[in-house]
């Protein structure tokens, strides 16, 4: 357990799981089978799921005692980890999703990385892997600038500061300095921790030696509620937060606003036409979501030339899907308060 003639410190891995029985063997698995020499502990924060999550979790922590769990009656993402992180013992923080699988030096690259930028906190990239064509479309589309519009965690880029980093490695007491996470925010809650430790002083690093494999949600209809609900709380944080937000976040719901009117401009060019009126010329509209799709072609078949028939067909599905789910929750999340909406989103 030594590093440089020093003991390498301690590392709490804390994820919060909610019906995720398909998934949590193996996230957890990745965790024991890291390469990182200091001591660690895994905190599982488990929400009421209903698919036999928490008693999976009961037969590992029995077996492993590394493994711990602890409640999460709120069922959050962000209540979660903050149950965790305060039941965590260790000064480095590791944020794990269930859905996300770690390599075996994910937590040694970190630590170090950590060590050496002073920053408080590291992340890297979400690799998405599919296990099926659609899930593979999905993936696909993650890891596209026609997707979700290239940031470096999703497409790589040079290590450095960054604005938020994907799931985080933390140091734990800048954790507690900043107030751990908002769980008013259901969604987005990284970014907004790492804004707070952004403009407190701190810094967020990314680095692309970290590479976290992710699997995406297996159906079309688990993925519109994704979108829709990052959409919302995205909206909603541009409202709160008008001058931390990039302009690629207002992307989608722009080309919504404009396909619909686009739309609606079409049509009444089309009863004015058969009716002999001047308004016929509002046809044009009809050109905007014309070009959104040619755009969706051109670029689903840039990003899936290697990929099988049934994948290529799916990204024709899944990416107005991906835009146009974030970019209507967007707007209603902009102009509603998110958290007084009683909506079921799913995780």
């Amino acid at each position: 357990m030594q590093h440089d003639g020093q003991a390498l410190p301690g590392v709490s891995y804390v994820m919060p799981v909610l019906n995720e029985v398909t998934e949590v063997r193996a996230a957890v698995g990745s965790l024991l089978e890291q390469d990182y020499a200091g001591p660690f502990e895994v905190i599982l924060a488990l929400g009421p799921s209903i698919d036999g999550t928490n008693e999976l979790v009961a037969e590992m922590s029995a077996a492993d005692p590394r493994i711990r769990a602890v409640d999460n009656p709120v069922g959050s993402t962000p209540a979660g980890l903050n149950v965790a992180i305060r039941a965590s013992e260790h000064p480095i923080v590791v944020r794990v999703d269930a859905h996300s699988v770690l390599p075996p030096d994910y937590t040694r690259i970190a630590v170090r990385t950590l060590q050496e930028s002073g920053a408080d906190n590291v992340g890297g990239i979400m690799r998405a892997e599919g296990r099926t064509p659609f899930e593979q479309a999905v993936a696909l589309a993650y890891g596209s600038r026609v997707g979700l519009g290239g940031t470096p965690h999703h497409v790589g880029g040079q290590a450095g500061p960054a604005e938020t980093a994907y799931l985080g490695v933390f140091r734990r007491e800048r954790l507690f300095a900043v107030g751990l996470f908002d769980e008013g925010i259901k969604r987005g809650q990284d970014w907004e921790l790492n804004r707070r430790l952004r403009t407190t002083g701190g810094t967020v690093w990314f680095t692309p030696e970290l590479v976290v494999t992710y699997r995406p949600r297996p159906s079309l209809k688990r993925l519109v509620r994704q979108f829709v609900a990052t959409g919302l709380w995205r909206g909603e944080l541009a409202r709160r937060f008008p001058a931390g937000n990039g302009l690629r976040y207002f992307v989608p719901p722009v080309m919504v606003l404009a396909v619909a009117l686009g739309l609606v401009a079409g049509l009444v060019g089309v009863v004015g036409a058969l009716f002999g009126s001047p308004v016929a010329w509002a046809m044009t509209g009809f050109a905007i979501p014309a070009v959104y799709l040619l755009f969706v072609v051109v670029g689903a078949l840039a990003v899936s030339r290697r990929s099988v028939p049934a994948t290529r067909a799916w990204l024709l599905v899944v990416l107005p899907c991906i835009h146009v789910g974030w970019g209507v929750g967007f707007i209603i999340g902009f102009l509603t308060r998110t958290s007084d909406l009683t909506t079921h989103t799913g995780r």
